[in-house]
């Protein structure tokens, strides 16, 4: 019989990407209080360093080892590869997967976008995600379950001025989301969340100091975290919003 968590859910193993900022380390926070295990991965070794013992402190009863964090760059197949060799040797295959890391370009109209902060949004926001779907996947198939979250955004939905890059790697999200969700057997789901208007790095860079009239990713995290454990293979293919 599963062990239950806080709030009589069963203890899942999430997974999150950009984990050690925003809404990833957030959500990470918020879900480790209720006693699930977190596998996280981000860029900065600096900030998975002082997120570790944050972690551990919150984790009732408090422990070191719980939770695993990873230096990956999910927008290069090579270190998504070896970060999924890892989870599956250290933990087996994760419940659930929130695919959060993410980058916007600095304001500014496309044209005047620089080709390299293009990508760059393109290669996290959506390359980053297709290439965790590549690797995990698989190892979720052949239990057949397990949830899937694409953090898309509003922006994914609408389009907005001097963020068009952003906006084309959300797009992209809901669609690739569709798609996946079609190819999934019974037993798993993929949705594509919109977090709402939240005060990150993000959102400071796009309005600037206004960006402080919103909820903080704190705040937010109950709200999401409630919601991403409630989600079943009924939710497949869904575009949600928190």
């Amino acid at each position: 019989m599963a062990t239950t968590a806080a709030g009589g859910v069963a203890k899942r193993t999430v997974l999150i990407t950009g984990v050690s900022r925003g809404l990833g380390k957030a959500l990470a926070l918020e879900l480790a209080k209720r006693g699930h295990c977190i596998i996280g991965c981000a860029r900065s070794q600096d900030k998975l360093n002082s997120l570790q013992p944050e972690l551990a402190s919150v984790t009732n009863p408090p422990s070191e080892n719980k939770h695993l964090l990873f230096n990956v760059d999910v927008s290069l197949n090579s270190s998504v590869e070896e970060f999924a060799r890892a989870v599956m040797e250290k933990k087996g295959v994760p419940d659930i997967i929130v695919n959060s890391a993410g980058t916007i370009n600095r304001n500014n109209k496309l044209w005047e976008v620089p080709a390299e902060e293009f990508d760059s949004v393109i290669d996290t926001n959506l390359k980053g995600t297709a290439i965790v779907l590549r690797h995990f996947i698989p190892l979720m198939l052949e239990k057949k379950q397990g949830v899937i979250i694409n953090m898309s955004s509003g922006w994914g939905r609408s389009g907005a001025a001097q963020v068009a890059p952003y906006c084309a790697s959300k797009w992209a999200i809901e669609g690739l989301t569709g798609s996946v969700a079609k190819e999934l057997p019974p037993g798993m789901a993929v949705v594509a969340l919109n977090p709402g208007v939240i005060y990150t790095d993000m959102l400071q860079s796009c309005f600037g100091n206004s960006a402080s009239l919103y909820q903080t990713p704190e705040s937010w995290a109950p709200k999401a975290a409630t919601m991403i454990l409630n989600l079943t293979m009924a939710d497949n293919g869904a575009s949600l919003s928190v």
